[in-house]
């Protein structure tokens, strides 16, 4: 059974830095490609971060680029997301997702399994 367990959200304020973990048990993430997708109220669930199998590697969409970093470590089959210099509009429930296949993987529907989800709120 495939399970994936977020963790390391919070309240935090404008500027800080958080790490969410995602915790894999089932799977070997190194054999598939994660996102790190978030959900603010009211808006689509957005891929914000992917990285490929093997943990090679990575796309960011532009809203986090340069402030966020995705990485794996396989001893610990777990994906982490690094989040610096965290804004106001970074506020969102932020969920972890796999996918064994291959090819690119964009949208929701590209990725069979999904964690529970973390709230982050960013005050300023």
């Amino acid at each position: 059974q495939v399970q994936l367990v977020e963790s390391g959200g919070g309240l935090v304020q404008a500027g800080d830095s958080l790490r969410l973990s995602c915790a894999a048990s089932g799977v070997t993430f190194s054999h598939y490609t994660v996102g790190w997708f978030r959900q603010a109220s009211g808006k689509e669930r957005d891929l914000i971060a992917r990285i490929s199998r093997t943990f090679g590697s990575t796309y960011y969409a532009d809203s986090v680029k340069g402030r966020f970093t995705i990485s794996g470590d396989n001893a610990k089959n777990t994906v982490y997301l690094q989040m610096n210099s965290l804004k106001p509009e970074d506020t969102a429930v932020y969920y972890c997702a796999a996918d064994p296949g291959v090819g690119l993987r964009d949208y929701e529907r590209d990725f069979d399994y999904w964690g529970q989800g973390t709230q982050v709120t960013v005050s300023s």
